[in-house]
């Protein structure tokens, strides 16, 4: 892994980069251009660049006009304002006429911290995915950010692009054979038990999921997907096919995010397990960022403990589990296997001790385990 910069950073200085060679580009901010770093711009091209101050809907409004004139806007602020309160006037003043638009939503995610639930916008996929023709793009760290950027700039539509708040390790620039493309994702790591289908900051932490699983003889294929509409449906249905059953991972809610689009790719066309890891429909908490991703499991353990064996488990025939009464510093969280159609217990060893803690055996069955 590489340098560790913010993706809101690398989107501010392609910005001003871009704005050499594009003398159509125009940037509007809605007085946060020293948080989305939109200010990178307006220090280079003070005359194509416009503070619109707190007043979203209205900036929208005018990018829409500014884009039916020929200029390329680009509008940012948080992401929770950029997806949430102006989402009427994205959705009819942009989305409608399909105007060359490009939305940024920054600090977005729980990664936001101690602003707070308030701040931390986890709906914005969800938003902008039910917006017909809106593209939706989420770069996992500075390196891919700036080729979204150069691509997008070709790209004549409107899309919506999410923007981290924190400083996140660059891991794309060292991929063999990686590039970019719209609408395409990236194989970071191949594998053929699992497959974990991640987004933003989130393609890091799989990538050491993987090395998780891997002690454990698990062989895990990361997938990174930048962009989540459109979905990469090719490489989704292929790693279905090949592994059997996918884990995708977001800093966002579950409902309406990665996770159900891929859940609704592989539903409609091979259905493999799906568990989608991510905020589980709750709302965030105030805390250094670090800290909320670990309290809501936004973590390679997070991903590599339960979630992933409750991928796996359709395929196996048998469980064997360590019942424990203690208090131990692991991943504890084990699905439910009582609650499970197929499965039951076939066998509860005696209790044992060792080093002053008391445990015992217990052996699970499934009546019918998927073909392997």
């Amino acid at each position: 892994m590489g340098e560790k910069k913010a993706t809101r950073a690398a989107y501010g200085e392609a910005l001003a980069e871009l704005g050499a060679k594009y003398p159509e580009i125009v940037v509007l901010d809605a007085d946060l251009s020293g948080s989305t770093m939109s200010k990178t711009f307006a220090k280079a091209y003070p005359e194509r660049f416009f503070n619109m101050g707190i007043a979203e809907a209205n900036m929208t409004g005018v990018a829409a006009g500014l884009a039916a004139c020929g200029k390329k806007p680009y509008i940012s602020s948080f992401a929770m304002f950029m997806a949430g309160r102006a989402y009427e006037q994205v959705r009819n003043s942009i989305g409608y006429p399909h105007l060359n638009v490009k939305c940024a939503g920054s600090h977005g995610g729980l990664s936001v911290g101690e602003d707070g639930a308030t701040h931390q916008c986890t709906e914005d996929f969800a938003l902008m995915r039910a917006i017909p023709g809106m593209m939706v793009l989420n770069p996992c760290d500075a390196h891919e950010m700036r080729l979204a950027m150069y691509a997008l700039v070709e790209y004549d539509g409107p899309a919506y692009m999410r923007l981290g708040r924190m400083a996140v390790e660059t891991v794309t620039d060292s991929v063999p054979g990686y590039e970019f493309a719209l609408g395409r994702g990236v194989t970071l790591r191949g594998g053929s038990d699992v497959t974990i289908a991640a987004t933003g900051l989130m393609v890091q932490r799989a990538l050491a999921a993987a090395d998780i699983l891997a002690q454990e003889g698990i062989s895990a294929r990361v997938l990174d997907i930048h962009t989540i509409k459109p979905l990469d449906e090719e490489l989704i249905l292929a790693a279905a096919k090949e592994t059997g059953c996918i884990v995708t991972t977001e800093e966002h809610t579950v409902v309406g995010g990665l996770g159900e689009a891929v859940a609704a790719a592989v539903g409609a066309k091979y259905p493999v397990p799906v568990v989608r890891h991510g905020v589980q429909d709750v709302f965030g908490r105030s805390g250094k960022a670090e800290a909320v991703l670990e309290a809501f499991g936004l973590t390679p353990d997070g991903i590599a403990g339960a979630q992933t064996h409750r991928a796996l488990l359709p395929w196996c025939s048998r469980v064997l589990l360590t019942q424990t009464c203690a208090d131990l510093p692991a991943d504890r969280f084990f699905p439910a296997l009582d609650r499970l159609p197929g499965w039951r217990c076939t066998d509860i060893g005696p209790l044992q001790e060792d080093s002053g803690v008391s445990f015992r055996y217990l052996t699970y069955e499934n009546d019918a385990p998927l073909p392997l």
